[in-house]
């Protein structure tokens, strides 16, 4: 087994704005896996407020080259177990995990989804996500849409700004970004009208959930106060809802293992991404059959994608059906 990787830049369509910042790019890692005339791809991207250093990625990867290439091909969750065992970043191990699910899968000439029989028809829909801006701004936006769910980015609470979404009679949920304060948090818990949102994700920074009442009205969705299988007990007093994204669980693996469990615990479960091209949304989407959100829309936001695969078009999520994750390079 060889492996490559690659740095790449993200342009995006337009500024994304949320609470944390403004951002025109995304950088990201590109990781390859080849093995006979079969390649396999996974990614991950520098996100500043996970504080991701992608050259320290690349180091590491350099650190341990000869260690992969000198493995022999197994099952890949035997495979999963070795690369714990090299004491990664959940980001850089998710995208050797996947790119590894997806040349297993090439040599096998067998798809993820027949591998793990996950469920691929009548996939939920995909919503795209609304940037921070004025509330006419973000109206005009999803009213001009061709999809039919929306994700509206918000910079703390602003009730003029709920109520105005909430007439639209859309498919609409909000994303603070970790912004909304305790008063925030209560007061939205506590009205009726807030269950005509699908959710309400991250409300507090990390570790600040303890306001949060899961009986409430608001369906509260644990994104970076769910981090990966550890996390979940920990969270059902206080969320209704997780967001399970392959670089902050580890890959494909570990994240079949959390949505295992966050059924036992009877969360509601949405496949999230970051920014991403399309190698990281295929493999996102290979996991849509087993959630009741997706929020799939990464590689939509950019322009200048580098690959094709399982794709999103108007929140419509298509499975190409290929062996591995479907993943090809342009």
């Amino acid at each position: 087994m060889k492996i490559k990787f690659t740095l790449k830049k993200l342009h995006l369509k337009e500024t994304f704005s949320i609470a944390y910042g403004n951002y025109d790019h995304r950088n990201a890692l590109l990781v390859e896996l080849s093995h006979q005339k079969c390649k396999g791809y996974g990614e991950c991207v520098a996100i500043d407020y996970y504080q991701i250093n992608l050259s320290d990625f690349v180091l590491k990867l350099k650190e341990i080259q000869r260690e992969i290439e000198g493995h022999n091909i197994i099952h890949p969750k035997d495979f999963f177990a070795f690369l714990v065992g090299l004491n990664l970043h959940p980001f850089l191990l998710s995208a050797l995990d996947c790119a590894y699910w997806d040349l297993f899968g090439k040599l096998e000439n067998k798809s993820f989804i027949e591998l793990n029989k996950i469920p691929s028809n009548d996939l939920v829909e995909s919503s795209i996500t609304i940037s921070v801006a004025s509330i006419e701004e973000q109206i005009k936006k999803i009213r001009q849409s061709e999809w039919n769910k929306f994700k509206v980015k918000c910079k703390g609470l602003d009730k003029m700004q709920v109520e105005k979404l909430l007439q639209l009679n859309k498919n609409i949920a909000l994303d603070s970004n970790a912004s909304f304060t305790d008063e925030d948090c209560s007061w939205l818990q506590k009205n009726n009208e807030i269950q005509k949102f699908s959710y309400l994700e991250q409300p507090r920074p990390i570790n600040n959930y303890k306001v949060l009442q899961k009986e409430g009205f608001a369906n509260w969705m644990a994104d970076e106060d769910c981090q990966d299988i550890d996390s979940l007990e920990e969270l059902i007093p206080y969320y209704k809802s997780i967001n399970i994204k392959l670089m902050k669980c580890g890959g494909l693996t570990p994240a079949l293992e959390m949505i295992k469990k966050a059924r036992e615990l009877n969360y509601k479960i949405m496949i999230g991404c970051m920014t991403e091209s399309t190698v990281g949304i295929s493999a996102g989407c290979l996991l849509a059959g087993l959630g009741d959100y997706a929020d799939l829309d990464g590689a939509t936001l950019i322009s200048n994608d580098y690959a094709t695969g399982n794709f999103v078009e108007n929140g419509k999520i298509t499975l190409s059906g290929k062996p591995g994750l479907g993943i090809d390079l342009k």
